[in-house]
């Protein structure tokens, strides 16, 4: 079970323990219902019961919905961030998310021209962040951030990068670029950041993967619903990704082999010094582009296996939410 996994599961877990604490003891339910029994007809008795049988159940399918929404349940392609600040500069709009399974980084970043203002999120369980607590406590130039020890790192006015444990699970930083006093900004980013989640829904899944290939990552970019893109990878171990993009720009297929692609026309571009190529125009008149470092028929199921999300959510794409 993936930590947001565990995290949805508690929440719901005690929703529904806060619907049994507000339920009516157990002993007035019945004492109630035995005096209705010496007034009523046995069907009244029933519809009785019957009815707060409903009421219950209804309590704690409302209970679960609320802590359930499509935005902030963990799923296959559809990653929950677990971090949100309060405060931004102003001008700055949201325009990329990535998160992943597991212990994949957690993405997201605002633009404001060419400044930009970027929050990710580490899982100590990565080895590579496991012993960001060391580095920390090893660096002379420290703040504090929530209370805890912070370290700030490439700090040249306009650029700086902040680093802090928001607990013991996970590692924050705040990184800013082309912004002046850049340090005093990622600061004040710091601070205002709350465990508040925010979802990735973009417009496929993967669908059967090639043996040996896993799902990496999910990211929506754009600088708005009108341009927005949806990335998916997957990698062996150890292995370079294979990337599927759903966008509305043609990949540029001059000189392509023309193939099969989800039963109709598609392209093949072999490498040339990059990653090989498999595209095909979706009934939607967007396009659908897998790449990688792998043999075209491999490249072809995974185009073939990709599934279509009707209903992205790309609403937050240009906002400053």
């Amino acid at each position: 079970m993936t930590r947001s996994e565990h995290d949805t599961e508690t929440l719901i877990r005690e929703s529904l323990d806060r619907l049994a604490a507000r339920a009516p003891d157990g002993h007035a339910v019945r004492d109630a219902l035995a005096r209705a029994q010496r007034r009523r007809r046995p069907a009244t008795r029933l519809a009785l019961v019957a009815a707060a049988v409903v009421a219950l159940v209804a309590g704690v399918v409302v209970g679960t919905q609320l802590f359930t929404t499509a935005d902030q349940v963990p799923a296959a392609g559809r990653p929950v961030l677990g971090y949100t600040p309060g405060w931004l500069p102003g001008g700055f709009t949201e325009q990329y998310r990535e998160g992943g399974p597991g212990t994949a980084p957690q993405v997201r970043r605002w633009f404001a021209g060419p400044a930009e203002i970027t929050l990710s999120a580490y899982s100590t369980a990565d080895p590579e962040w496991s012993q960001t607590a060391l580095r920390i406590a090893s660096l002379r130039d420290q703040i504090l951030v929530h209370g805890r020890v912070a370290m700030v790192t490439g700090d040249t006015g306009t650029a700086a990068l902040l680093t802090w444990l928001a607990d013991d699970e996970h590692v924050l930083t705040a990184r800013v670029a082309g912004v002046p006093d850049a340090r005093s900004v990622a600061q004040r980013v710091a601070e205002s950041v709350t465990a508040e989640p925010v979802g990735v829904r973009g417009e496929l899944r993967f669908g059967r993967l090639p043996a040996g290939l896993a799902e990496r990552s999910t990211a929506v970019r754009g600088t708005g619903p009108a341009d927005a893109s949806t990335e998916l990878t997957a990698a062996a171990p150890g292995g370079p990704p294979v990337r599927a993009v759903v966008s509305a720009g043609s990949p540029g297929v001059n000189g392509a082999t023309p193939i099969t692609v989800r039963g109709g026309a598609g392209f093949y571009l072999a490498p040339r010094g990059g990653d090989a190529l498999v595209a095909a125009r979706l009934p939607s008149g967007r396009w659908l582009t897998v790449s990688g470092a792998r043999p075209e028929a491999e490249l072809v199921a995974v185009a073939d296996g990709v599934q279509l999300d009707p209903s992205p959510d790309y609403r937050w794409l240009g906002t400053t939410s």
